[in-house]
């Protein structure tokens, strides 16, 4: 039996990128489940019995409790005697991949889903990368989630060619297919639209994420504001945290608070059906692990815009399921929202709808990531 640890920061990734997994390998396995991450009693409740649950005090950002918290994990890691242990987010992954290779955790596995240096200047930006590139170096084994971030991390000398992979097409967990059922886009399409009294004939962009200026937000709320000005009949629909950061234009945002065609959702637990209401999906984003949102879109067969970064270029097909910008230009981002009005849009759908079909599939991504944990633990 192998014991296999998972590592984050908060519970929130665990729950949204790891957990199905650890089901999946449970039921094909007899391996030993643990999950760390930051204390929350509500998240441990929920787990089901065969994953152990072990709080360690971790913050986001630069804290002193980090070393605390690495000190913690060296202590638990010799305890526990893991053949395994996979760890993503900034925080957790600084502390993890020390305290592993101090512990002498064979298997190390950096789960590379977003480098924070990406979106930084000058010292800040040297400063990070040098973090990422110790916490790379500490692993025995890199796996971004994207081709492209695969490429860049080596043009970087982040780590070697001849170290680190990408599960499949990448992506952290694939699309649940049975949840975002294309078949039911018509029924929640009228649904969502009739809760946000939003016009059957109104064309609707849609973004769905953190409000916050590394999303492209503030390019996104300018292409709109010049766009409505000339299109009546378009509408933005925001789905996630409504609050913005300080990171986003003030008046860009009074002016979106104040717009009625600008529609603020809140969070859902039901994105598909969101989605499903959306004419395009935006991702002017500066930076991304994958962008999964790219592809759950088209799961809806849904026609994407996304920024050239790697990540989201890796998530759709350019000028088949959408179009690629250059980030941080809210001109370019303008005229590809005027060009959507122009476009098939149906068959874009349709190429997305395939590709996300026969290329992420949920199901068939676990069974490769379990492939690829029995070849890094040496398991026929």
């Amino acid at each position: 039996m192998k014991k296999i640890c998972y590592i984050t920061t908060i519970s929130l990734t665990l729950n949204t990128f790891v957990l199905e997994t650890a089901k999946y390998i449970h039921e094909h396995t007899d391996w030993d489940i643990t999950f760390v991450c930051d204390n929350d009693e509500e998240f441990a409740k929920k787990l089901p019995d065969y994953i152990h649950y072990h709080p360690i005090k971790m913050e986001r950002g630069i804290s002193i409790a980090g070393i605390k918290a690495m000190l913690e994990m060296k202590k638990f890691f010799k305890e526990q005697k893991f053949d395994l242990i996979q760890y993503s987010t900034p925080n957790a992954s600084l502390y993890a991949s020390m305290a592993g290779k101090w512990a002498k955790v064979p298997v190390r596995l950096y789960c590379q889903w977003g480098m924070a240096f990406v979106g930084f200047k000058g010292l800040k930006r040297a400063i990070f990368k040098a973090v990422e590139k110790y916490v790379c170096s500490s692993s025995t084994w890199v796996e971004p989630d994207s081709k492209s971030n695969l490429a860049f991390s080596h043009k970087e000398g982040l780590y070697p060619v001849n170290k680190g992979s990408v599960i499949w097409n990448g992506s952290a967990c694939g699309v649940k297919l049975d949840k975002f059922v294309y078949e039911n886009k018509n029924e929640w399409r009228d649904l969502i639209r009739k809760k946000h009294n939003i016009p059957e004939d109104a064309f609707v962009y849609g973004f769905v994420g953190r409000i916050t200026r590394d999303k492209g937000i503030n390019e996104l709320l300018k292409a709109s504001k010049r766009l409505f000005e000339t299109n009546k009949n378009a509408y933005l629909l925001f789905v996630g945290p409504n609050e913005a950061d300080a990171t986003v234009d003030v008046e860009l945002v009074n002016w979106a608070k104040s717009e009625s065609r600008v529609i603020f959702a809140g969070y859902t637990n039901v994105v598909e059906q969101y989605l499903s209401a959306m004419d395009v999906y935006i991702l002017p984003s500066y930076r991304e692990g994958f962008g999964m949102g790219v592809v759950e879109a088209e799961a809806m067969a849904v026609p994407v815009i996304v920024t050239n970064i790697p990540g989201p270029i890796d998530a759709m097909l350019k000028d088949k399921s959408g179009l690629v910008i250059e980030k941080q230009s809210d001109e370019l981002l303008q005229l590809a929202m005027e060009k959507m009005l122009q476009s098939d849009l149906d068959s874009m759908g349709q190429n997305g709808l395939k590709f996300a079909r026969e290329g992420f599939e949920q199901q068939e991504f676990f069974r490769r990531v379990l492939e690829d944990r029995k070849q890094l633990l040496g398991v026929e």
